[in-house]
């Protein structure tokens, strides 16, 4: 029952068991100029969204807003939380 408790490595095998270093890399520094294009864009979705809404609610378009707004939304919230959650690991 309790054989498999014991360990079958030789004394000279302990060492490589242990950790022998740790090596932290601190986070990257922001980059304003890719920051402000990611404002640029999310604005820009913004006033697309707007704008489709006001066309779909003027204008006879057989579908709903969302079928376009929707997935812009999605994808831009995508790329921006990769963007940040890999700025942040790296």
């Amino acid at each position: 029952m309790f054989h498999d408790l014991q360990s079958h490595r030789s004394a000279s095998n302990y060492e490589s068991a242990f950790v022998s270093e740790v090596n932290l890399q601190q986070s990257t520094a922001p980059n304003p100029r890719v920051e402000r294009f990611i404002l640029i864009c999310w604005i820009l979705i913004a006033i697309k969204h707007v704008a489709v809404i006001w066309a779909v609610y003027h204008y006879p378009i057989p579908f709903h807003q969302l079928w376009v707004n929707a997935p812009t939304w999605l994808l831009a919230t995508i790329a921006t939380v990769v963007y940040y959650s890999q700025r942040r690991c790296v």
